[in-house]
Formats: structure tokens, sequence, C-alpha cells
């Protein structure tokens, strides 16, 4: 979506396209890809537009912590589908004097119709984020008759009354992340491009509420009450991938993060939704299908993940893809 970015309250840059400057003929797929170098930032967007949604997938590398935003009047009210990848930013908006806090590998739904306010990032790391933007009409036809949730944030966006999903963000599971890759991936002709790619945004809609509802069903561990203790698990978290090839055991991990194992293992399944092993597992093995899918030999790529043998490898990525890293090239 557009937005008039600049560094300070002085010279603004817009950056992306709007909502209307995507056309949609026939009621296919528009999709654009731009590359912007500004003295704040640099950023490569990547955009797609079908009937009633807009995606917009961001790598932006900030050049200074502080950024100004000011509203844009060209774009239709919207709801947004926010996905952290990586780094971290908040964003201070002027307007209903709301806090909102993007860390690495968190989700929300949040309806914010005007953003005019400051926003601070990390400048030490690539920022990159994927949303879905609901026209405001076709988000309340999908919450109706849903979930009790979907429908409270629904009538907020109904009324022009800012809100999200939830007060906290939530971790972004496997199954978006699937979803994510393949909307991105998408190389079905035009016509069932539109279907697919329209299916995986509601289906990424779906997962988030089921999320959010697992949530609050689920009565957290006293661990992840404090605030030290969530910091301890997203450092294990990140420790985890730094050293994927060659990772700790749980009480080397507990050691270096300062939390016992107790709270780590319990805290870890509790925030993450999976065990610590299961995670690292997970991450390595979806890692190795972007990299083989990048080009990357087998060979290659069992041995930068820390894999004992390439047959190792292969059992292991075949039993979670049902298929065989060779197939995968092929």
């Amino acid at each position: 979506m557009g937005i008039n970015v600049g560094k300070d309250y002085g010279a603004w840059k817009k950056v992306g396209g709007s909502f209307n400057d995507l056309p949609v003929r026939g009621g296919l797929v528009t999709e654009r890809k731009e590359k912007y170098s500004f003295s704040f930032s640099d950023a490569e967007l990547v955009q797609i537009n079908i009937p009633g949604i807009y995606i917009v997938y961001g790598d932006i590398l900030f050049k200074q912590q502080q950024m100004y935003f000011r509203p844009t009047y060209d774009v239709p009210d919207m709801v947004k589908l926010r996905f952290t990848l990586s780094g971290n930013g908040t964003i201070f908006n002027r307007v209903n004097k709301q806090q909102y806090i993007f860390n690495s590998n968190q989700q929300n739904i949040i309806y914010m119709p005007e953003l005019d306010g400051t926003g601070k990032y990390d400048t030490g790391h690539s920022y990159r984020f994927f949303e879905v933007h609901f026209a405001k009409e076709k988000f309340l036809q999908l919450a109706e008759h849903s979930t009790k949730a979907l429908q409270v944030l629904a009538d907020y966006a109904d009324t022009g009354r800012y809100t999200q999903l939830a007060e906290q963000n939530l971790p972004i599971s496997w199954a978006m992340q699937h979803c994510i890759r393949d909307i991105l991936d998408c190389d079905y002709p035009e016509g069932l491009k539109r279907m697919f790619i329209e299916s995986k945004c509601i289906e990424l809609l779906v997962l988030q509420v089921e999320a959010f509802e697992r949530a609050i069903s689920q009565k957290q561990p006293s661990a992840l009450h404090s605030a030290y203790d969530r910091d301890c698990l997203y450092h294990a978290r990140d420790y985890l991938i730094a050293n994927i090839h060659q990772p700790p055991s749980v009480a080397e991990l507990a050691k270096i993060c300062g939390i016992n194992e107790f709270k780590l293992k319990q805290g870890f399944k509790g925030l993450f939704d999976n065990s610590i092993f299961g995670y690292l597992s997970d991450y390595r093995l979806n890692h190795a299908k972007e990299l083989l899918l990048d080009g990357l030999p087998i060979k290659s790529v069992a041995f930068m993940l820390g894999y004992s043998s390439v047959q190792h490898f292969s059992n292991a990525f075949r039993k979670k893809f049902s298929s065989t890293p060779g197939k995968l090239k092929s």
C-alpha cells in the first residue's frame, strides 16, 4: 500500500503504489516489483493485486532509526494481516495515540484507517514483512458468521474504530510461513493464479484467527508472564537459528540464555507451539527447501545445515515434505 515516508517532517517520498495504482483487468492478477533507494532506506517491494485484496512483501534496510509517516488519501479502507518476518520496529500513530510493536516472527490483524506518526527501526538488520490487505467490505463478508473474535474486530472496522485482533502479537506458525511462501512462489496461469492467491489469503486469515483462539483458550505457563523470561525465550530461538549447523544441548542453551531448563522447555512450547528441537528441525528443513529452490546442490545444503549425511538429510526431508530433495530440484 502506498505510504508517504520521510526522514523528517520536511521532505516526503511515496513508497509503493496505492491499491488504485495496480488496476485489475478482467478480474485477474496484477503484480509489480520495485526497488527504492533513499537517503533513509533501501527497499525492495513485491505488490500483488486481485479484486478486493492487496498484497505487499517488503525487504527494507533502514539507514536511520527514526522515520516519519503521514496519511495518504488515495487508498480505500482496508483490514491488514501483518506478518513481520525479520527485524524489529515500532510505530507510534498520533491519530489514535497507539504504539504498534513489530518484532521478528510475529503476526497480528490490524485495522488502522489512518497513519500519521513516527517509526523506529533496527538499522543493523534487514526488516522483512508480508501483508495482506482485505478491502473492508470483503473482510466484513468473510467475518460474518465466523468466530466471535473476528466478528468483534469486524464490528470495530465497520464503525471506523481502530483495533487489532490481539493486544500482543502472536508467533508466525510454520503453516503461515508455508502459506506466505506459496503466494510468493505461485506460478499458475493468470486465471488460476487469482483463485489460488485468494484462497491462500483466506487460509492465512483462518490460521491467524485459529492461533488467537488457541492462545486465549490455553493457560500459558507462569514463566511467560515475565518479560525477562520471554526475552530469554526469544534469545534461545535466535541462538538456535544462528547455530543451526551445530545446535547446543538443552542444558547448554538454558545456560546461554539465562533461564532454567524447565522454564526453557515449557516456555518455548507455549510461545512457539513446538518443542525446542521440533522447532529447530522444522526451521532447518524449511530453510533447506528454500536453498534447494535457489539452486544449491543437495550435498551442499545437507552440509551447511549440519546433517550427518546426505542420506540422513534426504530421509528427514522426505518425511516432512513427502518428496525427496532430488524431486524438488528436478
